[in-house]
């Protein structure tokens, strides 16, 4: 394993190979990959913006305008979804303010999370996250970590009742919460589900994969890339020649167009402030997406990293 790479010279190394170079400009000449969310049957792009580390930032005049150029090309590129929560310091915050001008800001679809304890604290934090968001309404609220879910999941049924929130669920980013996690799947009625699932970490395909698909639950996939340990693995490696047939030009695509060939994986939300990684993930929703035999042919190059 080569510690020293990072994402940029994956990308860097990877960039003069004969494969699909995606842009902003080019997504717009194609039709990107949308999958239904199967409580409503609304379609939404397989690939979001999550906002963890990324988005709590000094916002600067620099830095305002950077991001307010990588969401702007977040929509232009096919997103839609963006991820969020009170936990990601000031996230939420950033979001609403990098956004609110922007003339196609309604096309977002915005997702945060409630994680304290007790009814009225969660009641305050949704409230101060729409209101940091700058939106009237929330498209999903997620229990972040299963947070005294049997009290919040009361109030988020009692907002989606009125029309505040469209969709509820519950979020985990940890193994050791599966079980229980598995369990209120099976009892509760959820909209989304969101763990962590990615061509080194597939727990998730052995129980709550399979179990989203048969109680139709749309599934959020976080930490797609287990925090760059994945580029890392990947280090100087030449792409595979498979990686051409499904028309990536970098081992990220490579990486999420192996999640997004599970049926059951709706949207992937890799978080990221960088234009360029913005502009590559957005590349894995264009172009064919894996067969099962695919799949097995890129667990097997990556297995042999």
């Amino acid at each position: 394993m080569n510690k020293g790479i990072s994402r940029r010279d994956v990308l860097l190394l990877t960039a003069a190979l004969p494969t699909l170079s995606w842009s902003a400009d080019k997504l717009k000449t194609v039709t990107a990959t949308w999958r239904q969310i199967p409580a409503s049957g609304e379609a939404l792009p397989v690939i979001g913006l999550g906002t963890s580390r990324t988005l709590d930032v000094d916002l600067d005049s620099d830095m305002r305008a950077r991001l307010r150029g990588l969401m702007t090309t977040f929509l232009r590129g096919g997103g839609t979804l963006v991820d969020s929560s009170p936990m990601y310091g000031r996230a939420e915050q950033v979001f609403g303010d990098i956004t609110r001008d922007i003339p196609d800001r309604d096309n977002f679809f915005t997702a945060t999370k409630v994680w304290t304890t007790g009814r009225d604290e969660g009641v305050q934090q949704m409230q101060a996250s729409m209101n940091k968001m700058a939106v009237d309404k929330v498209d999903l609220m997620q229990i972040h970590n299963l947070v005294d879910w049997r009290t919040q999941i009361k109030t988020l049924r009692e907002w989606k009742e009125r029309g505040t929130i469209r969709y509820i669920g519950i979020t985990t980013s940890h193994q050791r919460a599966h079980e229980e996690f598995e369990q209120i799947m099976k009892t509760e009625s959820l909209d989304f589900v969101q763990f962590s699932y990615n061509i080194a970490d597939r727990v998730a395909e052995q129980r709550l994969l399979p179990l989203a698909a048969d109680r139709g639950i749309a599934t959020l996939i976080n930490r797609p890339f287990q925090r760059g340990n994945l580029f890392r693995r990947a280090g100087k490696h030449a792409l595979p020649s498979l990686a051409t047939d499904l028309q990536c030009n970098s081992w990220g695509q490579f990486f999420l167009k192996y999640i997004l060939g599970h049926p059951a994986a709706t949207c992937v939300i890799p978080a990221t402030n960088k234009l360029h990684h913005l502009e590559d993930n957005l590349g894995a929703g264009y172009g064919p997406l894996p067969n099962q035999s695919q799949r097995r042919e890129m667990l097997a190059i990556f297995d042999g990293l």
